[in-house]
């Protein structure tokens, strides 16, 4: 069975796309990830404001500690953006063929991201409890991957895998919206694109806002589901435990806990740093990936014809 170029193309955009933007925010990411993962009464906290995060890696000379964990994250974001993008294309261009539709609906489209992210999560799952806990641990203590993922029991290192399903609902809708309002501003354009040429891109620009819109209405209708996530992964070492009490690594555990120490308004600590952060990423990878997805079709087509001219002279000689 043979790659689908066009799924292939899609998902070397996308992968790529998204190991710049992680590298690019990844401080202030583990900001963000470090705030949520505290749970505590509010005259009890540790960081007030996001910025306290920052102040604390800066005053105990460990600035560079805001990086820790960032090779494990790129390795998981290219990875699950690679397996992601190329499903999703994958599944919309099965969908299509055994249809016999010419566009995809807004149902149709949930369902077939949500597939893709389903996919991704339970083969990237182990990769992305390590990223977490390495990013929440105390500034300079953190571990190795290996280490990480070989602490507790194999089946530790899906810790979050439930919700992580659940949470697929959130690229499902940013994609979803993405897709409808690419669809919308191109529909003439593809019309007139020809079989083999080179797929219609948006500007830089345009991608970076619609990319912007999507994704913050996914982390909004979703981030009860993100914080509860980020504190079943969060690691619990011994200078963390003080400042972030141990939880039950399920998600009523950590319901309860959130509910009984923070109240409702806990459920959305920290929803400003992620709309930040989300948005942001989100709207990097998807510019990104408008912008590459020319070159990379173009790159894979002169590859499959460099294989088939090499193959050809090894047939003939």
């Amino acid at each position: 069975m043979s790659f689908d170029l066009e799924s292939l193309s899609e998902a070397t955009s996308g992968a790529i796309g998204s190991l710049v933007s992680t590298t690019i925010l990844y401080p202030l990411d583990t900001c963000k990830s470090k705030y949520q993962a505290e749970v505590r009464s509010h005259g009890q906290r540790r960081y007030r404001y996001l910025s306290d995060v920052l102040w604390e890696a800066i005053k105990s000379n460990q600035v560079l500690s805001l990086y820790q964990g960032l090779g494990t994250k790129n390795l998981q974001s290219f990875v699950s953006q690679f397996l992601y993008f190329y499903g999703y294309s994958y599944f919309k261009k099965l969908y299509l063929a055994k249809t016999g539709a010419k566009s995809i609906g807004t149902k149709a489209n949930l369902l077939l991201a949500a597939a893709a992210g389903a996919c991704n999560a339970i083969l990237t799952q182990p990769l992305d409890t390590a990223s977490s806990r390495m990013q929440t641990s105390a500034f300079g203590k953190s571990k190795g991957l290996f280490t990480t993922l070989t602490e507790g029991s194999w089946s530790d290192a899906f810790d979050g895998l439930g919700i992580s399903l659940l949470l697929t609902s959130n690229p499902a809708i940013q994609y979803t919206v993405f897709d409808q309002l690419k669809q919308n501003l191109l529909k003439g354009n593809q019309n007139k694109t020809e079989q083999g040429s080179s797929p219609v891109v948006l500007s830089a620009f345009t991608a970076f806002v619609i990319g912007a819109i999507s994704k913050s209405i996914a982390t909004i209708l979703t981030y009860p589901a993100i914080r509860c996530k980020v504190m079943i992964q969060a690691a619990h070492d011994d200078e963390t435990k003080d400042n972030r009490p141990k939880v039950q690594r399920t998600v009523p555990g950590v319901v309860h806990s959130i509910w009984k120490r923070e109240g409702i308004p806990g459920f959305f600590k920290g929803l400003q740093a992620q709309i930040l952060k989300t948005v942001l990423s989100s709207a990097l990878l998807l510019m990104i990936k408008e912008k590459i997805t020319s070159t990379t079709w173009v790159l894979i087509l002169a590859a499959r014809r460099y294989l088939f001219l090499t193959r050809h002279r090894l047939k003939s000689s």
